[in-house]
């Protein structure tokens, strides 16, 4: 499977705190009216989309949805 540079949207329960943002890197962090944290980006390839779930994974994150985002910053996300 050849990566395509897609754009992702990533939904997790709860609003990560300001210390998150270090590992972030490029996905952007947006604090929801929900309760929710929507994440967003353009990973380099699928290692760089990994790595955000492994770091979600370890601080107990809770995932609501992952999937491409149709325009960037924006969400059509499949339901996890």
């Amino acid at each position: 499977m050849t990566w395509s540079g897609a754009g992702y949207t990533v939904r997790v329960a709860g609003h990560l705190d300001d210390h998150h943002a270090g590992w972030l890197g490029d996905w952007r962090l947006h604090r929801d009216s929900d309760g929710t944290t929507t994440l967003t980006a353009v990973p380099a390839d699928q290692a760089q989309l990994h790595g955000l779930l492994a770091g979600l994974r370890d601080i107990g994150a809770t995932l609501i949805t992952v999937g491409p985002a149709t325009r960037f910053g924006s969400q059509s996300s499949v339901h996890t």
